[in-house]
């Protein structure tokens, strides 16, 4: 299993280069290990499988076969909400939203794997990052069509939660490779992404992106 990604001092390198591809069926159009193997082609480095949609059985079948994939490529996998799966496919870790199981109690299942936690303001990403989550992601930074949270938060925010916080930052909600830049100067240490990659040509979309990360990157370096 990967190395636990809560040194303070962990950059983009621990999260795939700093993107996230997350699954959506809708913003694809295809099965979740079909967009998941493109972006894996692409050179994506870590796997969100969320669904909200299929049974629980079909989640389970599902993220066995993207745990297939992430494990043949060495891509991180989370999987979304639903700790006991994760655990039962051998994924890297969960991710789980404020109304889900309690971080705590995840903990008990979850051992030293990962888990990422969903915030929408300070005080929530204080508690997380409190409460012994290995990152957390903060969001909308900008108006999204598939993340909830209510008003985009702004890369002030953004850069305000940075601040606060020693475990790794993950940026979501309505980032693009135009925009991505911007996103990049609150120092972030990935960004999540679902219909700006899983729209289109989802190998060029994961392409884009990690042209301008590794461009951020290399500036940031200099």
């Amino acid at each position: 299993m990967n190395k636990n990604p809560a040194d303070p001092g962990m950059r983009s390198s621990r999260f795939g280069g700093g993107l996230c591809v997350i699954t959506d069926r809708k913003a694809a159009g295809t099965g979740p290990a079909e967009m998941v193997r493109v972006a894996l082609e692409a050179g994506a480095k870590w796997i969100q499988y969320r669904d909200k949609e299929a049974t629980r059985r079909e989640i389970y079948g599902e993220a066995v076969r993207i745990r297939e994939l992430t494990s043949e490529s060495g891509a991180l996998f989370i999987v979304n909400d639903h700790a006991d799966i994760a655990l039962a496919v051998d994924a890297d870790g969960v991710h789980l939203g404020q109304d889900d199981l309690p971080l705590k109690e995840a903990r008990k299942i979850m051992g030293k794997r990962i888990i990422g936690i969903s915030t929408h303001s300070l005080d929530e990403a204080v508690e997380a990052a409190g409460g012994g989550a290995d990152y957390i992601g903060f969001g909308p930074v900008f108006a999204s069509s598939t993340k909830d949270g209510g008003q985009p938060k702004g890369v002030e925010e953004l850069c305000e939660i940075r601040r606060h916080l020693r475990i790794p930052v993950v940026a979501i909600g309505g980032i693009s490779a135009a925009n991505l830049a911007l996103v990049l100067t609150a120092e972030i240490a990935a960004v999540a992404v679902a219909s700006a990659v899983l729209r289109g040509d989802i190998a060029e979309n994961v392409r884009a992106f990690q042209r301008v990360l590794r461009g951020g990157r290399e500036g940031a370096d200099a």
